[in-house]
C-alpha cells in the first residue's frame, strides 16, 4: 500500500564537523538526543556539507597558486583566481562563464555553479578557507548506510544532498548528489491513470523530490539541521546511484 502522509524530522544538535568525524556516530548520537529511532524505510538525508568537512575537502586558498588558464578566465568572470583554480580543478569543463558566473561540470558528472565550491557556514576565523563536494558522493552515501544499518539493524536509505540551480528556473533547490539503498528514479512506464491511460514516457527523480522536501528543514543558511529523517515516503528500493539521474550529453538540450 503506498503512503499517503510522511513525516519528516530535523536533527538538532549536529555539531560543526571536522575532517574525520564518523558521521555514522554523529547521526546515532543526535538520533538519542531527540529520543528517536530508526524505522524500516526511512530516509535518512544528510546535506553536502557535512560530508565534505568529515572527509576533509576543505582548502586553504593560500596554499593554492593559480595556473594561466586560472588567472585568465577569473578576469572574465571577475573572481579569485585562487578560487577558479580550485573550480577547474574540480571540473572536467567549463560549461558557461560571464561576469560573476560560472558554470561547470564537476568530475562527478554533475553541472553547478562554481563546481559546487563553497565558502558558507564554514565554521572558522580564516575567511581563505573554502569547501570542494565529496570525491564520490555515492560511495559516501553507501559508507553511511552500511554504518547506520549496523549500529540498529533497520534498512535505511541515505541521500547526500546539494543545492544546485536549474536551466530556465530562478533560484537553487536540494538535489541528491548520493544515493544508496534506493533507486533514484521511479519508473512509472506501463502504469495506467486515473482512467485508464498506460503512462508511456512518464519517470520520476524521487531521490531529488525527497532531497528538496528535506531541504525545507535542512535550510540554506544559519539553521544549522544539515540531516533530515523522511519517514513514511513511497520510493523504489534498490542499489541505485545518484550518478543515474544524469542525462547523458547527447541528450542534452541545453548545453
Amino acid at each position: 500500500m503506498e503512503s499517503h502522509r510522511i513525516e519528516m524530522f530535523a536533527l538538532r544538535g549536529i555539531p560543526d564537523i571536522a575532517a574525520d568525524d564518523d558521521l555514522v556516530v554523529v547521526i546515532l548520537d543526535a538520533l538519542s538526543d531527540d529520543k528517536l529511532t530508526l524505522r524500516n524505510g526511512d530516509v535518512v538525508v544528510v546535506t553536502q556539507k557535512i560530508v565534505s568537512k568529515a572527509e576533509g575537502c576543505l582548502v586553504d586558498l593560500r596554499t593554492v597558486e593559480p595556473a594561466a588558464d586560472a588567472r585568465a578566465l577569473a578576469e572574465v568572470v571577475d573572481k579569485d583566481p585562487r578560487l577558479v583554480e580550485v573550480i577547474l580543478r574540480e571540473s572536467r569543463g567549463v560549461i558557461r562563464q560571464r561576469k560573476g558566473v560560472l558554470i561547470t561540470e564537476t568530475h562527478h558528472g554533475w553541472i553547478c555553479a562554481n563546481a559546487g565550491v563553497d565558502r558558507s557556514n564554514i565554521a572558522t576565523d580564516n575567511a581563505e578557507l573554502v569547501l570542494t563536494l565529496p570525491k564520490n558522493p555515492d560511495a559516501s552515501a553507501r559508507r553511511i548506510r552500511k554504518g547506520l544499518m549496523t549500529a540498529t539493524g533497520v534498512d535505511v536509505a541515505v541521500l547526500i544532498t546539494d543545492s544546485h540551480g536549474r536551466p530556465w528556473r530562478l533560484a537553487s533547490v536540494n538535489l541528491a548528489i548520493g544515493v544508496a539503498g534506493m533507486n533514484p528514479i521511479a519508473d512509472l512506464r506501463g502504469q495506467s491513470d486515473r482512467f485508464g491511460y498506460q503512462l508511456q514516457v512518464t519517470t520520476v527523480g524521487r531521490a531529488d523530490e525527497l532531497a528538496a522536501a528535506a531541504g525545507l528543514l535542512s535550510g540554506q543558511a544559519a539553521e544549522g539541521l544539515p540531516v533530515v529523517i523522511i519517514r513514511g515516503a513511497n520510493y523504489p528500493r534498490g542499489d541505485g546511484q545518484a550518478t543515474e539521474m544524469q542525462r547523458p550529453a547527447a541528450r542534452d538540450l541545453f548545453r
